[in-house]
């Protein structure tokens, strides 16, 4: 049974984790080289990850560049950053390729917090849902085993516990990334 749970609590680490990741790639008015994880650049017929084919690199607050070690492929870059989601314009100089990220808006920052609250909502649907799968489990595992009533109690509380856990730290994460938004 201690197994089950392990399994459990490992998937809502994922799910916190998950989210940490979606909150990366949200920009707050800072460069942050994260953004271009999910681009991927066409390189030679590969979908390859845009940190693997140059040097990204932060040299002031908002501003990205990005300095490919094949020139060939600048247009490549260009365009995989015009159809991405990140809304930024980059600008070619022929070596490098410049992001300059403007501030934000009132309004952006509001709308931003509205995007990070709602991310964070679905990765609470995400933690009770495993909640109840492994509660299920539980229930499960405890008849096939002739387990009594009151010790698959005690591992469901144990589980309730764990999600109450992870939807504190969810809450905490909320909390700082809107923070950082609304921070001018």
């Amino acid at each position: 049974m201690e197994e089950l749970l392990m399994i459990y609590e490992d998937k809502m680490e994922k799910s916190l984790a998950n989210l940490g990741e979606e909150y990366a790639t949200i920009r707050a008015g800072r460069a942050n080289p994260h953004i271009l994880d999910k681009i991927k650049i066409d390189y030679y017929g590969t979908p390859t990850p845009l940190q693997q084919v140059g040097n990204v690199s932060v040299p002031e607050a908002r501003m990205i560049c990005i300095q490919p070690w094949d020139a060939s492929i600048l247009k490549d870059i260009e365009h995989a950053i015009n159809m991405s989601d990140v809304g930024i314009n980059p600008t070619n100089d022929g070596k490098v390729i410049r992001l300059v990220f403007p501030e934000l808006t009132e309004d952006r920052r509001k709308e931003l917090v509205k995007d990070v609250k709602k991310k964070g909502e679905n990765a609470k649907v995400a933690i009770r849902n495993i909640r109840r799968d492994a509660i299920d489990a539980i229930k499960k595992k405890g008849k096939e085993d002739g387990i009594s009533e009151d010790e698959v109690k005690g591992y469901q509380d144990d589980v309730q516990k764990k999600t109450d856990e992870y939807i504190k730290k969810i809450d905490v994460e909320i909390e700082e990334k809107s923070n950082e938004i609304m921070t001018v």
